[in-house]
This record gives C-alpha cells, sequence and structure tokens, in this order.
C-alpha cells in the first residue's frame, strides 16, 4: 500500500464492518483495539493503529473457545461478549464475558502474545461485559460488570467488586453499584468502562439498547457510590442510531478520544471515532458535538499514517488463511490443508446437516464489508463424491450461496440456493447448470442495503442468478462472507474443493 497524503478531516466510520463493542488502549504511541468475537475462532481479534483512523488487524488473543465441546458447533451468539483491554504491570489483560459460564480473563507479555489460557475469574450465569480498573494511587483494583437477563434473570444494573491485584479472583461478594431501574428513563445499563479520572470513580456504560440508546457517564468519589449519571452521547438530529459502547483513550499530546459502535444491521455494529473532552465548569465529558456523533472530524494531532483496513483480499499462500478469517466453531485437523501452490483447500466434510449451512462448523468466514462492494473467488471441485458441494455465502439468519455440486452422473453443476429465517433447509435460487471443467468463477454483488445479486462464469462469461438476496445479520452479529466444502455422511475421505483469488472490490 502507497501513502497517502495526509487528510486534515477523516469521517465516520473508521472500521466500517462488524467490529462489535470495541475496546482501545494506548501504550506509548500505540493504539490498540479489541472487539466482541462471540461464537467464531479465533477469538478475541487485535487491532492496530498509530492515528485512531487507520487500523490493521494484528492477530487474535483466543485461539479456542472452552470448554472445547461446548464449541465444537456453532454458537453464534455465545462465547466471548464485550471485551475489556488494559495494560497493566507492563502486560496486556483481556477480560470478557461468556453469558453462559461467567467472567474470563487472559493476558499476555506483548500484544501478539503468547496469551494465557483463559481463566475464570468469577462463574455464574449471565455476567457480562466486566472490566477491571487498576488503581495506581492506592494499589487496589477494582472490576464491574453488567448482568443478560437471558441468563440472569436481570438486567439494568453494574455490580461492582474489589479485585486481587493478580486480576485472578475477587475479593468479596460485589455489589449493585448501579441500579438502572432507579433511574427515570434508563434501561439496558450494560457495557460499563471503569476509569479513575480527576480524583473520581467514573463508569462509562451504554443504555437504551443497540438500535436506540446512548451513551452515559457516572462518577463518584468512591467505587461503591453513590453515582451520579449524565447522558453524554446520543443520536439527536444525526443519522447515527444508538451510537454507544466503548472506550475512552487520550493521546500523548492529551487529546481524549472515543471509540463507540453503531448498529447497521446485516453490516453488524460499525465502529465511529468521537472528539472527547472534559468540561471546565462541571467535569462531565463532552463527546461529539455537544453530544451528538460527528459525521467528519478533524484528525487526532498524531503523526499522519498510511490509509490502512483490516485485511480482506486472499491469495492463501501455501493453503494458508489470513488472519481475517474466523471458523463458526472452534476448527478441527483436516478442514484446511496447507500444500505447496496457492489456494485454499477445504476437505469435503462428512455432514448430516448439508442442508442448512448456519449448523456448520466447517465455514470459514470473514465480516461482511459495510459499503457496496463485490465478491468475487476462483473455485474447482476435486471430489468424487456424489453431493459434494463448495461454494461462497452470505450467512445470516438466512442465508444464501453459490458454487458446485457433484452429481448422481458424476457430471458438476453451478447451484444457487438459499434459506429464509424460518426455513431449516435450503432450497434453489437460481436454475443449476453444467460446469463441465469442475471449475467456477464466482461472484456476489452487495448493494445498497446489503441487497445481495449473484453472478457465475463456468466459462462462457458472467451470467447473473435468481433474485436479490437481503442478507440478514445473526442475532448479535453482523452477517458474514464464507467459504465451505462438504459432502454427504459416508465411509472414506470425501475429497476437496480448492479456492483462490478471493476479492472484495468497492463498487
Amino acid at each position: 500500500m502507497t501513502a497517502e497524503p495526509a487528510e486534515e478531516t477523516y469521517r465516520n466510520p473508521v472500521l466500517n464492518a462488524d467490529w462489535s463493542d470495541p475496546d482501545v488502549i494506548r501504550v506509548g504511541d500505540d493504539f490498540y483495539l479489541t472487539a466482541s468475537s462471540f461464537g467464531r475462532v479465533p477469538g478475541l481479534p487485535l487491532l492496530h493503529s498509530r492515528d485512531l483512523v487507520n487500523w490493521t488487524l494484528i492477530g487474535h488473543a483466543l485461539e479456542r473457545l472452552e470448554p472445547a465441546a461446548e464449541f465444537s458447533s456453532p454458537r453464534h451468539d455465545c462465547g466471548v461478549w464485550a471485551p475489556s483491554l488494559r495494560h497493566h504491570d507492563d502486560r496486556f489483560w483481556i477480560f470478557w464475558g461468556d453469558p453462559d459460564q461467567g467472567i474470563f480473563q487472559i493476558n499476555a507479555p506483548e500484544i501478539r502474545g503468547p496469551w494465557t489460557r483463559p481463566h475464570l475469574v468469577k462463574e455464574g450465569k449471565g455476567l457480562i461485559d466486566p472490566c477491571p480498573l487498576w488503581d495506581e494511587e492506592t494499589g487496589e483494583a477494582y472490576l464491574v460488570h453488567a448482568w443478560a437477563r437471558s441468563r440472569a434473570g436481570v438486567k439494568n444494573r453494574l455490580t461492582g467488586h474489589r479485585m486481587h491485584p493478580d486480576g485472578t479472583s475477587l475479593m468479596d461478594e460485589g455489589k449493585v453499584i448501579v441500579d438502572g431501574d432507579r433511574i427515570p428513563g434508563w434501561f439496558t445499563l450494560e457495557g460499563p468502562k471503569l476509569h479513575r479520572h480527576d480524583g473520581w470513580f467514573w463508569i462509562l456504560a451504554p443504555a437504551g439498547g443497540v438500535e436506540t440508546g446512548w451513551q452515559g457517564a457516572f462518577r463518584s468519589r468512591g467505587f461503591f457510590g453513590p453515582y451520579e449519571e449524565k447522558v453524554v452521547l446520543e443520536q439527536k438530529d444525526t443519522d447515527v442510531n444508538g451510537p454507544h459502547q466503548g472506550g475512552w483513550v487520550r493521546t500523548p499530546s492529551g487529546e481524549d478520544w472515543f471509540v463507540h459502535f453503531q448498529q447497521r444491521g446485516a453490516y453488524g455494529r460499525v465502529v465511529h471515532l468521537q472528539p472527547m473532552r472534559w468540561d471546565g465548569a462541571d467535569g462531565w465529558p463532552v463527546l461529539g458535538d455537544d453530544g451528538a456523533p460527528v459525521a467528519a472530524h478533524r484528525r487526532p494531532a498524531l503523526p499522519p499514517q498510511q490509509a490502512a483496513a483490516p485485511a480482506t483480499d486472499d491469495d492463501f499462500p501455501g493453503g494458508r488463511y489470513g488472519r481475517q478469517w474466523q471458523w463458526t466453531a472452534n476448527p478441527q485437523a483436516g478442514w484446511a490443508t496447507q500444500h505447496s501452490g496457492d489456494g485454499l483447500r477445504l476437505a469435503c466434510v462428512r455432514s448430516a446437516g448439508a442442508h442448512d449451512l448456519r449448523t456448520l462448523p466447517n465455514l470459514l468466514t470473514q465480516r461482511l464489508p459495510g459499503i457496496p462492494a463485490a465478491v468475487e473467488v476462483d473455485l474447482r471441485l476435486h471430489s468424487e463424491e456424489p453431493g459434494a458441494r463448495a461454494g461462497l455465502a452470505v450467512l445470516g439468519d438466512a442465508f444464501g450461496w453459490i458454487g458446485l455440486q457433484r452429481g448422481a452422473d458424476g457430471t458438476v453443476h453451478l447451484v444457487h440456493r438459499f434459506a429464509e429465517p424460518v426455513a431449516d433447509r435450503e432450497r434453489d435460487a437460481g436454475h443449476p447448470c453444467l460446469a463441465p471443467e469442475g471449475r467456477a468463477r464466482l461472484r456476489i454483488e452487495i448493494g445498497a442495503g446489503a441487497r445481495c445479486r449473484f453472478f457465475h462464469d463456468v466459462g462462457t462469461g458472467p451470467r447473473p442468478s435468481g433474485p436479490v438476496f437481503a442478507a440478514t445479520p445473526w442475532r448479535w452479529v453482523g452477517a458474514l462472507l464464507g467459504l465451505f466444502a462438504l459432502a454427504p455422511v459416508g465411509p472414506g475421505h470425501a475429497g476437496a474443493a480448492t479456492f483462490t483469488h478471493f476479492r472484495i472490490t468497492p463498487l
């Protein structure tokens, strides 16, 4: 990538894809961000920036979800919820809530690891969105978390604990330090981020739900309260619905900035950057344009950086896939094979659920781009197994895919299939046609509103296939792009499929 002239302003979103529930820190001149990964593997993405505008994906902190057996099949709304990223005692720390298990913690000497195995700090159902604080003045440590009604039966409250300074355990039973039910008009209080500033304990926490809510700030002279509250960021007359849940970070020169998400349907939770300052009169933080999200703003006063974004394209050198890809469950050996050339070689995994991609763990996925774009990949089906198939998919509560399938007579057909959210199996979205060489160029054009048109080329030129398909999110997750290879249940190895030249191009 070549350097571009530094512009004086940036435009939101700065991460235009589903980087849900972001948290951000600065260490020296470097900024790091992590986000929710739910049931996808590897989890806990790690992003890096020098200017808070241009971000690159540098890895993941969590190799597998545990217990491994519980995540051997897709659990799209489980796993890693709303992590907090911190740097303390020359180590990086990430705390997150698994709504079915409790609050976990990992740490590492460097952002790229090695990261420790997950340690369960607090066991229980519905414990979500934890954030630690090490008070550098007193040496004490604290932790605050929220609650998920779906598991715990309660929500709209924040619970605080004293924490052992080594981050491994809590030192008390916990106390509700903010009860949203006692604040008129507040509901679904969650996602707290805990800070110490200007002699106060601060909790920056959203409320009101992801699509229509707001960002709140709470402050108290003592950690256990009482806290006073204020709404510090809301939609007002902008088109940024529900601007909330994120992290406060300060630059080396003392500028303050706030990173948060906006829920955008099938695109998931895209990330915005807001200017932030502390009001000299009353000491409260002021976010955005006097509490409204900015669409564009002067860049942070930081050294100019090259234009950058998390990678999407992949040539799969040696059969290896890039950091942008995640499986829909804990992977098994043999799903992807390394080899001497380029191209992703996926085994046609035998599965009784091949009729419904939403139930399968062996899908390699990445985020749907938040702008109109064309997705293209070359596919060759090597399997001789009748019923074996491979393709390119758009996945959510509904799904659509286009690819190749081996027929009972040995021929290979180009097929295009879909399933509605209420359907438990797929059906044809386009008319099958022969792919005489067992290969095809596949293309999905994603237009406004995540409306997708499918195309194929089996050697006779590009052709459209089927009607428009409107991508849908999964419950807490934006729609995903996926590559897969499958075969019916049976004995023995079922062959493989090779994907090459994966590209996402803006339209």
